[in-house]
């Protein structure tokens, strides 16, 4: 048995039913009243299956399928929304699982895809760190850079230069610290960067190769 400490409204018809000890969850105001529920009351197990299975669930499949209608997401990200919508963990899970089963719902192939559309613009470090951000597993961005990422880094840093205007007669030794950072902060190590400014701008570090400051 759970106790309803608290029903209030969530506007559009809707109320969030706070539950002592289990996770909160959203309904109609009217599906609150068709089961019964009510503040200081304790819901029957029955019944709270009941609205797991006939409501939260099938709802929260839906909202995950709308939501990948409109644009690919990672399974952390679909998580992190239809938790934010109000649905509990179990119903959460259980659309996870639905859309999962038709591949709907895929980060091996949503790390394929946000690989191939970028590399041409992004570092391998750069993707990396997008992908981890979305929350995607170290390993399996890893692998699928490994296996995808085929745009020459080098050839990516002469790209970006190329883009921001930068030439052999207009990259001079003093706008070097600025090219270098640009660079960096697109996350192409240093070694690379010093590699190309070297064979086509003609940049040079000195005797001991020191790293820019």
């Amino acid at each position: 048995m759970m106790m309803i400490t608290e029903i209030h409204s969530e506007g559009k018809g809707k109320c969030k039913v706070c539950v002592r000890g289990e996770a909160d969850f959203v309904i109609y105001q009217k599906e609150a009243d068709r089961f019964g529920l009510k503040e200081g009351e304790e819901i029957p197990e029955e019944v709270y299956r009941n609205i797991m299975e006939e409501i939260l669930i099938p709802r929260a499949t839906k909202r995950a399928m709308h939501i990948l209608e409109k644009m690919d997401q990672t399974t952390c990200q679909l998580r992190d929304k239809l938790t934010r919508n109000g649905y509990p963990e179990e119903a959460v899970e259980a659309a996870l699982d639905y859309v999962r089963s038709y591949h709907y719902l895929d980060d091996e192939r949503y790390a394929r895809n946000y690989i191939r559309c970028y590399q041409e613009s992004r570092s391998r470090m750069r993707i990396m760190q997008d992908l981890q951000g979305k929350g995607l597993d170290k390993d399996l961005i890893c692998r699928c850079l490994e296996e995808d990422y085929e745009m020459p880094e080098e050839d990516l840093i002469r790209a970006q230069l190329r883009k921001k205007g930068y030439t052999k007669d207009r990259l001079t030794v003093k706008e070097r610290d600025k090219a270098f950072r640009f660079l960096m902060q697109r996350g192409f190590q240093c070694e690379k960067i010093r590699r190309v400014l070297r064979e086509d701008y003609e940049i040079s570090y000195g005797t001991q190769d020191e790293l820019l400051t």
